[in-house]
């Protein structure tokens, strides 16, 4: 059956990965604001949700049959020096959403983060406190606690997640593979651990799972823990590039405005047993990332950059 699925902030590197992760006969209706799409091959409009108007306009005009939030201030260090607008749109607009698509009776997924956790135990389970420690991980949190409220049939994601994006620039793995490609020495985080997952296993997870019509919060992500460090050195050897450019460091040696979270892995058993079934793993991921960018996929991306 056909869908219209609206995906708020498609240019970002989840929505436009996962725009063409969709089923063909689906159909994608996405918003941008300061990165334009040309050329997509689906229908995009612009959309700027910083001031929260105009939403039940949106709604109206698109008629969607399913919602995946990708809309937030991403980056830690740009949450830090702009917690006003990091509010807005990582805590007040998904509430929003939520009960449009409450109201509605269609289906919703919010994306969020492991952020939300301290990073003192690791290993998080979906029961486990939550302890922001920056203005990003506090803005999430709060979008998730108002998702709850406004709509307890949404999804809500806390993910990792890297892959190819419009920019080029956007995901680790392309910070790490475009200086390794150009045999540029670089250093890799040894103090901070997660769980990445490819980005595409991500979107076509978050399918299933609304197929299977979960509900409630989610750890969406590999079942293995890493360091950013390991993570760039199995990318280089996947990638047949020189592992030894990577220098291991601490995140602590570097001036970053937002403090971190040292170990933000997580406990994905509550969504292998919803799911029926195990999520891929690092390798997997790494694996399918090389074949995209040998297809031409990620060049592609960036050619749909205005």
């Amino acid at each position: 059956m056909k869908r219209r699925i609206l995906i708020p902030g498609v240019s970002g590197l989840l929505g436009l990965n996962f725009a063409h992760t969709c089923d063909e006969t689906d159909e994608i209706i996405g918003t941008v604001n300061s990165h334009p799409l040309k050329k997509a091959p689906f229908q995009t409009m612009n959309h700027d949700f910083s001031t929260l108007h105009d939403l039940e306009d949106l709604f109206e005009e698109v008629k969607p049959d399913m919602v995946v939030n990708c809309v937030a201030i991403a980056n830690l260090d740009a949450s830090e020096k702009q917690p006003e607008l990091a509010r807005i749109l990582n805590a007040e607009l998904p509430g929003k959403f939520a009960e449009i698509t409450k109201k509605l009776s269609i289906p919703f997924v919010h994306i969020s983060t492991d952020a939300v956790f301290d990073g003192q135990k690791g290993n998080y389970a979906e029961k486990d406190a939550t302890n922001p420690i920056n203005v990003y991980a506090a803005t999430k949190l709060a979008g998730e606690e108002a998702v709850s409220a406004s709509n307890p049939d949404a999804i809500i994601a806390r993910v990792n997640f890297y892959g190819w994006s419009l920019s080029g620039k956007r995901s680790l793995c392309e910070f790490f593979f475009n200086n390794l490609k150009a045999e540029i020495p670089l250093k890799g985080f040894n103090d901070l651990f997660y769980n990445p997952m490819m980005v595409t296993d991500l979107a076509e997870t978050l399918l299933e799972m609304v197929e299977k019509n979960l509900a409630g919060i989610y750890h969406v992500s590999t079942d293995e823990a890493l360091s950013k460090y390991d993570f760039g050195c199995r990318l280089s050897e996947v990638f047949g590039f020189d592992v030894g450019l990577i220098e291991p460091a601490s995140w602590c040696d570097i001036d970053l405005a937002a403090v971190r979270s040292t170990n933000l892995t997580m406990d994905v058993s509550k969504l292998i047993g919803d799911l029926g079934h195990g999520v891929p793993g690092v390798l997997d991921g790494l694996i399918r990332l090389k074949a995209q960018q040998d297809n031409g996929y990620a060049a592609y991306l960036q050619s749909l950059a205005e």
